[in-house]
């Protein structure tokens, strides 16, 4: 009898369970590694393996939803019923149509407008980019259009300065998108690539809707509602983080909490700075995105960020003379949108951002510094008549408020220079289908800045032709304005908005996995700020310039297996006269050729991922006093090749090592020079370069969660 009752309870207990097993692959038939695969609303899941297989039991039981999920792909969903019996399904992942490189065609319609002509990186491309160490920008440098800037860090495109790129997250505008850095070391940008489905990045002729950026648009677009609740904890050889994610049925909330400290590594690691205190930092954020109604989408995001630094600056003539330097941050951004769709052809979504940002300095203990805080909203309203017209409108106000002080040791009164900034604009633009081969976006965007009560109109158009099936030629132009630097502004509040006018041509060939891409360009630049008779606290909008080139883009991850490379080149023709520039001259951050090749590769049965990235840079011009030709001098040419390595012992425990520079070159971004001259009637002069020629980064990162597969590769 107790051998009967045990056969029963075993009987019981495996019918309680269900076997749901399978495969899940691209529509080429190639194996997804990594997909997440569960029941819906259950913990019940895993992941595929190096050959796309998934196999885990369940204790539910009756009609069910079968979830697969990956970074680039659409959700898959299916009805899956459990009652003991083995499920056994085929699952295809659809790539998603905004993660491509460029025009998506499908079923004989194509696009015009910047949306596609972006080039959009995945969350996996930024944090497997070997040299990029998981920052935005630092992957994005490998693209066309870009130059390398290394004191920086920030991006630089097609012959615009740093601040000439703006960074858009759901729209909304980001006022400072970058951390804090010691004079001519490179910053990080703020945000992590895991936040966001995908790295929208246009380097010009972008739409209406984005304005106060005269050379580039960065749009990020961050996920939606999580799938899973997982803890993860990374261990790195500059500091800590934990992030845990809890989901419920139709809302998620997630947090993370770092903290980052340099000194261990500095120790280890010989620094061309005089440290007095490595940086230090302590950073939090947390995400909540909740579903309204049926198809009503509320995210809320939240971010804090406070860094502190000590060093010397050495002087060049006498480096025993020095002089102290000590920065501290606050940061804080906050934005929350909205996305409701009211019928079949109508969509209206907005949003809501704040930022931040000061930075408190002490030079030799006296005090100066600045900050910034600003709003930014947005209504949009967007309608699909049918597949021949698309339209958009919307309105939105930007308002800042700025103020730099300093410490007049003679009264010892803080000094403060201030202005109030408010940008209110009009947007709008339609998409017309004129032929099936030839297809338009036209619009304008309406500004009025309160400052200087100016009022402006931009035209913005696109243009495609496609003369085959893959094939598509595209044109763009248009009017961009932006407001000059802060530092301008303060001295002079009656300074116009420099302003860009691009044309661009451009010729592209997509299939699912392969991008080839050639695009020439023009960009005339008005309105730049100029130092009258040299006199930097004299200013006025006489400068100018132009900037003009050719890029080559070329992806492949089709052809050997297990691996994705692309290869990038730009050639650059820039001239500005512009802030104490005695006449026209090609700018010091822009080098005239651009080279780089980016290699991953997956390898199955190491359960590994490599990856290496070599990039090259003519050198740039500096402005050398002992010579009497502006900035004629040359660096030389810039040389990188950085590895990275991801191993996986177990499903969710990965080991992450990167280094920069592998071969050790000894780049140089230019010269400082000494204020007076030496004996010999020369001035002095000391190289720009990186802190250290290598970066080097451990980490070890380990994800808890009831799905034991699942890991942070895709957030590295």
């Amino acid at each position: 009898m107790k051998i009967l009752a045990a056969l029963i309870l075993v009987s019981s207990c495996a019918f309680a369970q269900t076997k749901v097993s399978g495969v899940v692959k691209d529509t080429q038939g190639e194996a997804v590694i990594g997909a997440n695969v569960m029941i819906k609303d259950s913990y019940d899941g895993t992941s595929s393996d190096a050959e796309g297989k998934f196999s885990f039991k369940t204790d539910e039981k009756g009609a069910h939803i079968l979830v697969a999920t990956f970074v680039g792909y659409k959700a898959y969903s299916n009805s899956i019923s459990l009652d003991g019996k083995e499920v056994v399904m085929n699952i295809v992942l659809q790539e998603e149509a905004n993660v491509l490189d460029g025009v998506t065609i499908s079923a004989g319609s194509f696009t015009a407008g910047e949306e596609k002509r972006r080039t959009v990186l995945k969350p996996l491309d930024i944090a497997m980019t070997a040299g990029a160490t998981a920052d935005i920008a630092g992957a994005l440098n490998t693209l066309p259009g870009t130059q390398k800037v290394g004191e920086s860090g920030r991006l630089f495109v097609r012959g615009g300065d740093g601040n000439e790129t703006r960074t858009f997250v759901d729209g909304m505008v980001v006022l400072d998108a970058y951390g804090a850095a010691a004079p001519n070391t490179p910053s990080r940008g703020r945000f992590m690539p895991f936040m966001f489905n995908g790295t929208s990045f246009s380097t010009g002729g972008y739409s209406a809707e984005y304005g106060q950026a005269i050379s580039s648009a960065l749009v990020l677009n961050s996920k939606d509602k999580a799938e899973s609740n997982q803890t993860d904890i990374g261990i790195l050889s500059v500091g800590a983080d934990v992030a845990h994610t809890q989901v419920w049925k139709r809302s998620s909330l997630s947090g993370k909490i770092q903290y980052t400290d340099i000194r261990p590594y500095f120790g280890l690691i010989n620094q061309r700075i005089d440290w007095i205190t490595p940086p230090q930092a302590l950073e939090g954020s947390a995400a909540y995105r909740t579903q309204v109604g049926k198809e009503g989408m509320l995210k809320l995001y939240g971010n804090f960020n406070r860094s502190s630094m000590q060093l010397y600056n050495h002087d060049i003539l006498d480096p025993a003379k020095k002089q102290s330097y000590d920065l501290t941050n606050t940061y804080h951004y906050g934005n929350a949108s909205y996305l409701q769709p009211l019928n079949e052809n109508w969509n209206m979504r907005g949003g809501l951002s704040y930022t931040f940002n000061e930075n408190a300095i002490l030079l030799d203990g006296k005090p100066i510094g600045e900050r910034e805080s600003g709003t930014h909203t947005k209504v949009v309203t967007e309608y699909a008549a049918n597949d021949n017209l698309e339209w958009r409108m919307g309105g939105e106000m930007i308002q800042r408020n700025y103020e730099a002080y300093q410490l007049n040791t003679t009264t010892q009164e803080n000094q403060k220079l201030s202005f109030q900034e408010v940008i209110t604009s009009g947007f709008t633009e339609a998409q017309v289908l004129v032929h099936t081969k030839f297809i338009t976006k036209a619009g304008g965007r309406f500004e009025y800045n309160s400052l200087t009560n100016a009022v402006s109109v931009d035209p913005r158009l696109s243009v495609a032709y496609k003369p085959g099936k893959k094939g598509q030629f595209a044109f763009a132009y248009g009017m961009f304005r932006q407001s000059p630097k802060n530092q301008y502004v303060r001295l002079n509040h009656a300074l116009q908005s420099e302003k860009a006018e691009h044309f661009i041509l451009n010729y592209q060939v997509i299939t699912d996995r392969k991008t080839f891409r050639v695009e020439a360009y023009y960009k005339q630049y008005n309105n730049l700020v100029k130092f009258v008779n040299g006199n930097a606290n004299n200013l006025n909008n006489a400068g100018n310039g132009y900037a003009r080139g050719v890029e080559l883009f070329w992806r492949d991850s089709e052809t050997i297996k297990n691996v994705d490379y692309w290869l990038s080149y730009s050639y650059l023709d820039t001239e500005r006269d512009y802030i104490n520039y005695p006449a026209a001259a090609v700018p010091t951050f822009a080098s005239k050729h651009n080279f780089s090749v980016v290699y991953k590769h997956f390898i199955s049965a190491l359960k590994t991922q490599v990856g290496a990235t070599y990039s090259y840079s003519s050198g740039r011009p500096y402005a050398n006093p002992n010579n009497t030709e502006f900035n004629s001098d040359r660096t030389p040419d810039y040389h990188d090749l950085s590895v990275n390595l991801a191993y996986l012992p177990k499903p969710n425990l990965i080991i992450y090592f990167s280094c920069t520079n592998l071969l050790n070159n000894d780049n140089i971004f230019g010269y400082q020079y000494s204020d007076t001259q030496a004996n010999d009637g020369l001035y002095k002069s000391r190289a720009i370069q990186q802190p250290a020629n290598q970066f080097v980064f451990l980490g070890v990162f380990i994800t808890f969660s009831k799905n034991k597969s699942v890991n942070q590769l895709p957030n590295l």
